[in-house]
């Protein structure tokens, strides 16, 4: 199973744009800070994810407030074909309930 749920802010963000295939699509870049727990102690865990969001989902990302925090989910996959890095591919996100 590939799926990745993240609470982030959204940092960054480029301008909607097309595919050739005429799909709408938005790339942004997500940032995370939290305390996680590892091998019985506390960790420090902060880093930025490159992320998308294709079809629908892109209007709501360009619209959605840079720096506002964010619910996440949707999978990793690679960049392109050739590439070892990934990018985070959004399928949905929303506002972080309270606790």
């Amino acid at each position: 199973m590939n799926q990745l749920q993240v609470i982030a802010s959204l940092a960054e963000r480029d301008v909607l744009r097309y595919t050739p295939a005429g799909i709408p699509i938005v790339t942004a870049r997500l940032q995370h800070q939290s305390e996680q727990m590892e091998a019985g102690m506390q960790r420090q865990v902060e880093f930025e994810i490159a992320a998308l969001a294709a079809g629908e989902i892109s209007g709501a990302l360009n619209r959605a407030a840079l720096g506002e925090v964010f619910r996440f989910t949707g999978f990793l996959a690679r960049r392109n074909r050739n590439s070892k890095s990934v990018v985070f591919h959004i399928v949905d996100f929303g506002p972080v309930a309270p606790d």
